[in-house]
């Protein structure tokens, strides 16, 4: 099945009538953001991703990549697909004009690489790495840098990586070996071993540019002995164009569950001519930039498993006749009630549309921000920068989550079918799997999240985040129409702050605390900002309801969808609030040797 649909319209509410983002644009400053340039963008983009990604999906998941030589095929039509792609002015959309894009708001690009990994997430993998690579190059890279390697990214004739994890390390970055001797030239011969590349070697652009972590001679061990360095495939000539091919070799690919149609690469980094970027020994600061980009890349790709199994088990149960409803047959002129009306399917598809749908909500709420970070006052640009960094590690690890027990629900609605790889829900499972995994484990976020952003800013950034729920909730107490969610949100919000300050004042005893209560309580706080999510989608439901809107089913759906949220998704934070408060000893105490015998 390729019948993927790209959901314009609950893009368009998100967008303009829950967080009014042309509004957002005029106040920025992006004249050029009109409501009917935007529309017409997203219609040109729905049509690329409907029409000539979604197509080769299962045809990338079949195929995979081959390698022979050091050398990649990528799967039939990807490279197609992507010289149109650049031809088309994609990858330029969100990028300064200066350097060749478009100039147009970060939220546009992040909406299009929504679409583009709804429709064929692997394929989406190859240009989605290169803004990370475009963002850390333009906040830390040299003039002479942005214009050799900036300008090539930005156009989508090369494309970019990330390099940091070894056979021996992964999260701790501290133990990384890779050497980056100084050459006489004042660039740097880098040798080592880079695994889990994605997009690390493929034949759809014609050169690829690699942002890799390194270590000088005289580094200081640990984190802090991190540099950065550009390491291109192939070796640009003073006029831009292709060079000597350079150090760098794909010694082979992973065998792996998903993603088939991505080229996950093992590279062999050997003398390999590289160019340092920003200060030695600042390395992880400045590819700070590219994995914060790339966590909210991956928050994305939760969002788009779910809306693609959502979608495709919504249709099959539309259509799939099986049993009778309890109620009464719903189809008597047929031999059987299709699916859709036994309640445990609904049950299913009202998770994933509720998943999806406020996925799309965290998103744009997160791309809103990074907008800010370009075009705001010092002022806006500072809070919305914290706002990110609280908001982050929540969406990349809480919308993988939700995203792959999406996908798995979206496989059990197909029953034995979804098991069967021509209906493609297996692949979604399947591909949806990595998620939680890279750019941080959920297990890292929440350390982020609960360590870091949380007690080590004396829940400041918190506090921030709740006072802003709270005037929501006073604002609307009196709104009859409201009730419903008001109450309990508000009962979540000052829950939020509790079990804080109950984690805050055990961890001071006790850090193992931390660890013990992080990942519960990263997705207590996902349930509870997608709580109040809701209860401003039911706010602007009913009163375009009160108003007579023409579209009284769309927003009805809403108001049903929010309610299910409430009544059925929100109650698991019980659960997760008794976890946090049993503490670290029910984890602790078993001796290592003693797990089994």
């Amino acid at each position: 099945m390729t019948d993927i649909k790209i959901p314009l319209r609950d893009m368009r509410f998100a967008m303009r009538e829950l967080f009014d983002w042309d509004q957002h644009y005029a106040s920025l400053g992006y004249e050029e953001a009109t409501p009917d340039l935007v529309d017409a963008i997203l219609e040109e983009g729905a049509k690329f991703c409907e029409n000539v990604l979604a197509p080769l999906n299962q045809i990338g998941d079949q195929q995979g990549c081959t390698w022979k030589d050091g050398e990649v095929i990528t799967p039939e039509g990807f490279k197609e697909a992507y010289q149109q792609f650049v031809e088309a002015g994609w990858p330029s959309l969100a990028h300064d004009v200066e350097h060749g894009g478009q100039g147009l708001p970060p939220s546009l690009g992040t909406l299009m690489s929504e679409m583009v990994g709804t429709a064929n997430w692997s394929w989406g993998m190859y240009p989605g790495l290169s803004h990370g690579a475009m963002n850390t190059l333009e906040a830390h890279g040299t003039p002479e840098q942005k214009e050799a390697y900036l300008t090539k990214l930005v156009e989508g004739s090369w494309t970019g990586t990330m390099c940091l994890t070894e056979p021996h390390c992964g999260t701790d970055l501290g133990i990384l070996r890779t050497k980056a001797e100084p050459n006489a030239d004042g660039s740097y011969a880098i040798t080592g071993t880079k695994i889990f590349i994605s997009a690390g070697e493929h034949d759809m652009a014609e050169n690829i540019v690699h942002i890799v972590l390194a270590r000088l001679p005289d580094a200081p061990p640990g984190t802090k002995g991190i540099s950065l360095f550009i390491v291109p495939k192939f070796l640009p000539n003073a006029d831009g164009t292709i060079g000597e091919r350079n150090g760098v070799v794909c010694g082979s690919l992973e065998h792996k569950m998903g993603i088939h149609g991505n080229a996950t690469a093992v590279l062999n980094f050997d003398g390999a001519k590289g160019f340092l970027i920003g200060a030695p020994n600042k390395g992880l600061n400045c590819m700070f930039t590219f994995m914060n980009t790339a966590r909210l890349g991956t928050a994305l790709q939760g969002l788009a498993h779910a809306e693609a199994g959502f979608q495709k088990s919504l249709a099959y149960a539309k259509d799939r006749l099986q049993m009778r409803a309890l109620s009464g047959p719903k189809n008597p002129q047929g031999p059987a009630d299709p699916i859709i009306v036994h309640p445990d399917v609904r049950r299913m598809l009202l998770t994933q549309k509720a998943f999806a749908e406020g996925g799309r909500m965290l998103i744009l709420l997160c791309a809103q921000q990074v907008d800010r970070t370009h075009k705001g006052s010092e002022e806006e640009k500072k809070e919305a920068d914290e706002l990110l960094a609280f908001l982050t590690p929540i969406a990349k690890a809480f919308l993988t989550e939700t995203g792959f027990e999406s996908a798995n629900l979206g496989l059990q609605c197909f029953g034995g079918h979804g098991y069967i790889a021509e209906w493609g829900m297996e692949q979604n499972v399947r591909d949806a799997r990595i998620a939680t995994i890279y750019e941080g484990t959920t297990g890292v976020q929440a350390l982020d999240l609960l360590g870091r952003k949380v007690l080590m800013s004396q829940g400041e950034l918190l506090r921030r985040f709740t006072k802003v729920v709270h005037k929501f909730c006073q604002a609307e107490v009196d709104n009859e129409a409201l009730s419903p969610f008001i109450g309990k949100l508000q009962e979540l919000n000052k829950q939020w702050g509790d079990l804080t300050l109950h984690v805050g004042a055990k961890a001071m005893e006790n850090p193992d605390e931390v660890g013990a209560a992080s990942v519960d309580y990263l997705m207590f706080s996902g349930y509870a900002v997608q709580a109040y999510l809701w209860a401003r989608v039911a706010k602007v439901a009913n009163d375009k309801l009160a108003e007579g809107s023409g579209e009284a089913d769309f927003y009805k759906a809403k108001l049903a969808t929010a309610s299910f949220f409430y009544d059925r998704i929100v109650p698991r934070t019980a659960a997760h609030a008794a976890a946090i408060q049993s503490g670290a000893d029910n984890l602790m105490e078993l001796d290592a040797e003693h797990f089994a015998f």
